[in-house]
């Protein structure tokens, strides 16, 4: 057994892990019954690949986003490797546009009291060509939250639509004239992700918009 994972037993007798992260450990990427839909969302087309009320997905991505877990990350950026692998053929037959991989950020007030964002935990797993230019390139600093929202959660729809306006700001001499592929963990309403999405545009980027779910 090694350090790691010596530390990790030991931790999981002082610090049970959750029950959700235990399930998702066993997880396998055909139990994610990944079906890719796209629909619009003020005025944006996103494209969802999972369906949250699964138990497996809704499993896998609290574990990603409330435990940081490895095993949940993993999975998650196979799904969605398979999915920009084919994505990314498709344009680069059309377009020599440089391609960006750009999560979707987090306040700084979120990132210290959770500690990650968990989007870049998934494509930092994703296989090297996703991220050196190869296929894509992987750009996390080319988009900022630049204030702290609500959660959407707690909103009704017509405050998510207002909650999230203006709360963007793209570095436009970063990602003029590329394609960008926005992503996101999960989406309800879409309103977050799409004025992301339209803040990335302005900047003078061709933008595909991502969940790995929607709720």
């Amino acid at each position: 057994m090694n350090l790691f994972k010596m530390a990790q037993s030991l931790l999981d007798i002082i610090l049970p892990r959750r029950e959700r992260t235990m399930r998702a450990e066993i997880l396998t990427i055909t139990d994610l019954h990944i079906a890719p839909s796209a629909e619009s969302a003020c005025g944006i087309e996103i494209t969802t690949l999972m369906d949250y009320r699964s138990r497996a997905v809704e499993d896998c991505v609290r574990a990603l986003k409330y435990d940081g877990s490895a095993s949940a990350t993993t999975l998650l950026a196979e799904a969605l490797g398979d999915y920009l692998r084919e994505e990314i053929a498709h344009i680069q037959i059309f377009s020599t546009k440089k391609i960006l991989l750009v999560p979707m950020p987090l306040h700084t007030s979120r990132i210290r009291e959770r500690g990650f964002n968990q989007i870049e935990l998934v494509l930092a797993k994703l296989p090297d060509e996703f991220k050196n230019g190869i296929l894509s390139t992987l750009a996390t600093g080319v988009l900022a939250r630049t204030r702290a929202t609500p959660p959407q959660t707690r909103l009704s729809r017509r405050e998510r639509l207002t909650n999230v306006l203006g709360a963007f700001v793209a570095v436009a001499e970063k990602i003029r004239g590329t394609h960008i592929f926005l992503i996101d963990d999960v989406t309800t309403t879409g309103a977050t992700l799409a004025e992301a999405a339209k803040t990335l545009e302005k900047a003078g980027s061709i933008v595909s918009a991502i969940s790995l779910a929607r709720a």
